[in-house]
């Protein structure tokens, strides 16, 4: 099944633009997921915001965004001046800047997505600048909104595509000196070191996607598939007809109605 674009927009590098469409690189959809259920009725719970004072449920439209700044004391901030301080084109990847690939390091890379072509007029324009850039080694750096959040990216070319990625802000990148600098500086024992490389070698394997399979969504679909087999399907509740009108009688099921009438037949000869 094709996979709907995530988004649609342009990509521009000085006056060269073309249509571009954005798929997400990964995907969890093949996870086993669940619901949680009323085990008492068998029906679905739903999530409600409640406030944590008066125990009542919160209505939508008094759901609002709040800053804190002191115990309680909270800075409100109303949908609108969000979006106020977003990109003014959220349909645009704007290529602003050019650096090497190998200067960013892979703890500021976040979410990665496949750019391509969203028209076929499009696409020399799109090759032009992703050749451009891998002919130079170079990776782009732009800005886009994802899901309301304004998001440092870098496009990276990729075979006939552009990978593009989601670059963590400074804040979140925590530096490693401070992790790594308790580690002692002792060099390994001599004749360890050869032991352990003859391990490496031996264990050195090609790349394979079989090698990160997740174990226990195996292990979930078994135990599932065990309870289909024990747990009868409840019987779905029989709807009333709705009433009819006049007008309706031209548009009579009457597939369901021979069933419905060779069902009675049979009944009344039993």
């Amino acid at each position: 099944m094709a996979v709907r674009p995530y988004w649609k927009g342009y990509l521009k590098l000085s006056l060269v633009n073309c249509a571009v469409q954005m798929m997400p690189a990964t995907s969890d959809s093949e996870k086993v997921k669940f619901h949680t259920l009323n085990r008492a009725t068998n029906n679905r719970v739903v999530s409600q915001y409640v406030d944590s004072v008066t125990g009542k449920v919160v209505k939508e439209e008094n759901e609002v965004k709040g800053y804190e700044r002191g115990e309680n004391d909270y800075v409100m901030l109303e949908d609108e001046e969000l979006d106020n301080v977003a990109l003014d084109s959220t349909r645009t990847i704007d290529i602003s800047t050019f650096t090497k690939r190998d200067t960013i390091e892979w703890i500021w890379l976040d979410t990665p997505y496949y750019l391509s072509p969203n028209e076929k007029v499009a696409q020399e324009a799109f090759s032009v600048i992703r050749d451009a850039m891998a002919s130079q080694e170079m990776v782009g750096i732009s800005r886009l909104v994802i899901a309301r959040r304004e998001r440092a990216v870098m496009l990276e070319p990729r075979g006939k595509g552009i990978v593009l990625w989601t670059l963590r802000y400074g804040d979140e990148v925590r530096d490693e000196d401070s992790y790594f600098d308790a580690i002692g500086d002792e060099k390994p024992d001599s004749e360890l070191l050869p032991l352990i490389q003859k391990l490496i070698k031996k264990q050195t394997k090609p790349w394979d996607a079989k090698m990160v399979v997740d174990p226990v969504q195996g292990r979930l679909l078994d135990i599932i598939k065990a309870k289909k087999k024990t747990q009868k399907k409840p019987a779905k509740s029989k709807k009333a007809p709705p009433p009819s009108s006049p007008t309706s009688s031209n548009v009579i099921n009457i597939m369901d109605a021979l069933k419905k009438s060779v069902a009675r037949e049979t009944r009344n000869k039993k």
